[in-house]
């Protein structure tokens, strides 16, 4: 897959045939337009085209609203599409500039004169232009001006798979990783950074590794224990994770934080770059009544885990 991260790079794409949208997540009901548009490619003899944009469309029209969480890094979702088998994506910064063009400059000035487009897949709802002004009609209408076809997917071929980003997203903030594993269709994950703790994980017997998040606009799901498999720079390593305050050690005012405990593992791995894989959730996050009541909780929580992944 080649990325493009500029019109002006576009080029020398044999018949285009495009799709366009965020994309947050890459999950199974993008995976139904992104076959679709894989099969129109091979079809017509031409290269298919994933048209997005960076940074997230809300964060520029609303840069106050800072609840917008993504399932997705940059990163994440590039690998996404290249196993999803895309030719080529195209992602350009996105402006209110760029949010103000109307419909027919969108389809004039950018798919034709920019991407020399030769056909459009899109949903059975997508909108684009100023305020959301063209569809599906206008397309069609535009496409017999300038030259290529629109191929629309119906509603029942999206919607049979019964999947959104934000349910995925739901899911996660409750704790439902089941769930949005299954609707994503592959583990979720979060990449981080290993950094240093107060070391008090390792005072109990389970020493964790504390994850900083590459991304800070990434997802967290919601706080508990995990059992997880992550991967550092020397393979995969079944574990488990707690997310939350930690409020037996630090009382009603801690911060939140990442831990992973690797089982079977003793090595240093402050610096290094981890990605967990969140399989299952074992329960809720919960304050003890001592210290010695939260250690027996986690040897529980290990030996369920560890029957878990296995």
């Amino acid at each position: 897959m080649k990325v493009h991260t500029d019109l002006a790079s576009f080029k020398e794409v044999k018949k285009a045939v495009l799709t366009t949208g965020t994309f947050d997540g890459v999950h199974r009901g993008h995976r139904v337009i992104l076959d679709r548009l894989n099969e129109v490619a091979r079809r017509t003899g031409g290269e298919s085209v994933l048209f997005t944009f960076h940074p997230h469309p809300r964060m520029v029209l609303f840069p106050q609203d800072n609840d917008l969480k993504l399932l997705s890094t940059q990163k994440e979702k590039i690998g996404l599409l290249e196993a999803a088998g895309i030719d080529h994506l195209l992602v350009i910064p996105f402006s209110r500039t760029f949010s103000r063009m109307k419909a027919l400059e969108y389809v004039r000035d950018v798919l034709v004169g920019a991407l020399n487009v030769h056909a459009v897949v899109i949903g059975y709802d997508h909108r684009f232009g100023r305020n959301r002004e063209g569809d599906i009609h206008l397309l069609r209408q535009l496409g017999e001006a300038y030259d290529f076809t629109v191929e629309e997917i119906p509603a029942e071929e999206i919607e049979h798979v019964k999947v959104s980003s934000t349910k995925i997203r739901h899911a996660l903030s409750e704790g439902d990783v089941q769930l949005a594993n299954s609707l994503l269709g592959y583990p979720y994950q979060l990449t981080g950074v290993v950094v240093k703790g107060d070391g008090r994980g390792h005072g109990l017997g389970f020493p964790t590794a504390n994850i900083r998040l590459v991304d800070p606009l990434k997802l967290v799901p919601g706080d508990g224990v995990y059992a997880v498999r992550a991967v550092l720079r020397d393979g995969g390593h079944q574990g488990m994770m707690n997310i939350g305050t930690r409020p037996t050690v630090s009382g009603n005012d801690g911060e939140g934080t990442i831990e992973v405990n690797l089982f079977d593992f003793d090595r240093d791995v402050y610096g290094e770059l981890v990605t967990v894989e969140v399989l299952h959730r074992l329960r809720a996050e919960q304050r003890f009544d001592d210290v010695e009541a939260l250690k027996q909780q986690l040897a529980r929580d290990r030996r369920q885990a560890m029957e878990l992944l296995a």
